[in-house]
């Protein structure tokens, strides 16, 4: 029960410091600052974010952190890598005489997140799908060039029948 206490009491702090940075960032972004001002941050001042966060903890529970859970502590409140992502379109849209605005996500990026079961079954069927429709558009390609390379080398199989492909070929060359 007071292990339970103390996991929640760590917790709500870890959250609390969290969404402190999340706020300042948000507000130096809307004072016209930029991400040149994230990057001036130095590293006295991760440690000391960390250190900060540990002063709120009992003192062997603060101890008993190695020193890589204390680098991923640091990593997981300064990174924010999950908003990186390769093609990021978010536009709003305003409609007049509406009190509304819509707004659509496109993004794409690397899914660095682990898949649930359901999703990865999709992924799977997904990725069946377009070797198929691959596969087909690779084999019509190659039936079509067979095709081209009988009617060149003068093969007819079907006497006075014809799809014309041939015909068109020559009439461009």
């Amino acid at each position: 029960m007071i292990g339970e206490c103390i996991k929640c009491e760590m917790h709500h702090r870890l959250m609390t410091l969290i969404d402190s940075y999340a706020n300042e960032y948000l507000i130096q972004q809307n004072q016209g600052g930029n991400r040149d001002n994230m990057a001036r941050i130095n590293k006295s001042d991760k440690n000391a974010k960390v250190n900060q966060l540990l002063s709120g903890m009992e003192k062997s529970v603060a101890e008993s952190f190695t020193f890589k859970q204390r680098k991923a502590l640091r990593k997981s409140m300064t990174t924010q890598d999950w908003r990186i992502h390769n093609v990021d379109f978010r536009p709003t849209l305003a409609l007049p005489f509406l009190p509304w605005s819509f707004y659509v996500v496109f993004l794409v990026g690397i899914n660095r997140r682990e898949l649930l079961p359901a999703e990865r079954f999709i992924a799977f069927t997904m990725f069946l799908l377009a070797i198929f429709v691959f596969g087909l558009i690779f084999m019509g390609c190659v039936f079509v060039l067979i095709y081209l390379l009988k009617s060149w080398l003068g093969i007819d199989l079907f006497p006075n029948e014809s799809l014309g492909i041939w015909d068109k070929v020559k009439n461009y060359f």
